[in-house]
């Protein structure tokens, strides 16, 4: 069963044309699926319908077959707790006045899900779990390279126990080896605890390193759906070989 879905989203601003046409997207536990595309595709819009930051034009976002537009507090709830996002600049998106602790706390505290010991043995948990040392728990965001900061983003994303974690760009401010590290530890995440990926990306190479499956779009519509090493291998759409053709090649 599918645990986030789009089913025939559209979504249009009101002075402008549609942005995203008629998109079917299921994610289920356990799998990695990238979206991929250029900048302007659709793929922010698609990840806002996604959060429930948006309600589609038309067709539905489904969280555990619920169409959310029920907008039910029980069900909301669920929803916050379940469906996490790791956002594309560890350096904004950590508060610089807080230490550790407390920027991974802060989803138990705000969702309230947990307090106390409690929340202080998740928060220890979760640290681990993305291959930081406890210490790093009395620390402030300055003290930490790039990768280590989008780990910090990853453990507070999954402090919570969620089912489904939305990546947007997480890795393409990283050099390649960090990029390579933190891919290791979503992939990790994924296999252990069941958890599904949404990674979305322009960057073809890293989502090919992490995702079976990949949804390409082009200009708000899917052009070209598949297992990621079928498109990268057999791509049947231009706009595929284009960007498989833009994958840097070792000389």
């Amino acid at each position: 069963m599918s645990l986030l879905e789009l089913q025939g989203a559209s979504f249009a601003y009101r002075r402008g044309g549609p942005v995203v046409h008629d998109v079917s997207l299921s994610l289920g536990a356990g799998e990695s699926i990238g979206l991929v595309g250029e900048s302007g595709a659709g793929k922010s819009t698609i990840l806002s319908l996604l959060l429930g930051l948006s309600a589609p034009t038309s067709g539905e976002v489904l969280f555990d077959g619920i169409p959310l537009a029920r907008r039910d507090r029980t069900l909301m709830r669920r929803f916050r707790s379940s469906v996490q996002t790791v956002f594309q600049d560890p350096y904004s998106s950590l508060d610089p006045r807080q230490r550790i602790d407390r920027i991974v706390a802060e989803p138990l505290r705000s969702l309230g899900i947990a307090t106390g010991d409690d929340a202080l043995e998740r928060v220890a948990e979760a640290v681990a779990s993305v291959g930081l040392e406890r210490d790093a728990l009395r620390r402030f965001p300055h003290e930490f390279s790039g990768g280590q900061r989008q780990r910090i983003a990853i453990a507070r994303a999954i402090v919570c126990r969620p089912k489904v974690l939305l990546a947007d760009e997480p890795v393409s401010g990283l050099d390649v080896t960090t990029r390579i590290q933190v891919i290791d530890v979503l992939r990790r995440l994924r296999d252990e605890t069941g958890l599904a990926l949404l990674m979305v990306s322009h960057d073809f190479t890293s989502v090919a390193a992490l995702c079976e499956r990949t949804v390409v779009l082009k200009d708000g519509r899917v052009v070209e759906e598949g297992a990621t090493g079928s498109i990268l291998s057999s791509p049947t759409t231009d706009y595929a070989r284009s960007l498989v053709a833009a994958i840097p090649r070792l000389p």
